[in-house]
């Protein structure tokens, strides 16, 4: 999910293990285009995604956002489930016959959106408490502070996209609408920046 400049050894070709995080304004473009797919799928057309990660993301040279594979999880053998796959999903699919919902397409998003902002594999997210998630973000991302309050609200929605009850977990219309919020707030902070108050 990293931009192709950023992550890779160009001598080798392979994935650094140091990848640097997308900027914010990139991860916020990404996650409003999954969010937007992810709010069609589950009120148009009534159906889940089943197997959201970053895999299944295909991004354009602006950042926009495609999902692939949707609605195929149920058709796979889960017994050869790919072990990447485990740590995107909600904690009552792992170990369960329960089917995918659309809570745990919105949890599998949470753990999509801590990886665009971190640039780090779900598999090496921390179990953290919705208070110190933030502290972690800032830390991977060494950050100097700027857009302190967008990277915030950011965070902020990938927990509670990933909070461990589903019944806690916002349906993703809302999702959809808390990063409208943010994209308007960066705006307005935009606009009061440069003196169009």
């Amino acid at each position: 999910m990293m931009d192709n400049n950023q992550g890779v050894d160009r001598d080798t070709g392979s994935r650094s293990t140091r990848a640097k995080p997308l900027h914010w304004t990139s991860c916020l473009k990404i996650a409003e285009d999954v969010a937007q797919g992810l709010a069609y799928i589950h009120q148009a057309s009534k159906l889940v995604h089943g197997n959201l990660k970053s895999s299944n993301i295909l991004l354009g040279a602006d950042f926009e956002a495609c999902i692939t594979d949707y609605c195929l999880a149920a058709l796979a053998d889960a017994s050869t489930e790919d072990p990447d796959s485990t740590a995107c999903k909600a904690p009552e699919i792992r170990k369960s016959s329960h089917r995918a919902t659309a809570k745990t397409d919105v949890y599998a998003f949470g753990v999509l959106l801590l990886e665009l902002l971190t640039g780090k594999h779900p598999s090496h997210h921390p179990f953290l408490a919705p208070a110190d998630m933030l502290d972690w973000v800032r830390a991977v991302r060494e950050d100097d502070g700027a857009e302190d309050n967008q990277l915030g609200m950011l965070t902020e929605v990938a927990s509670v996209c990933s909070l461990t009850s589903p019944e806690q977990r916002p349906a993703m219309w809302q999702v959809l609408k808390m990063i409208h919020e943010i994209k308007e707030s960066a705006v307005v902070e935009d606009n009061t920046a440069a003196g169009y108050s």
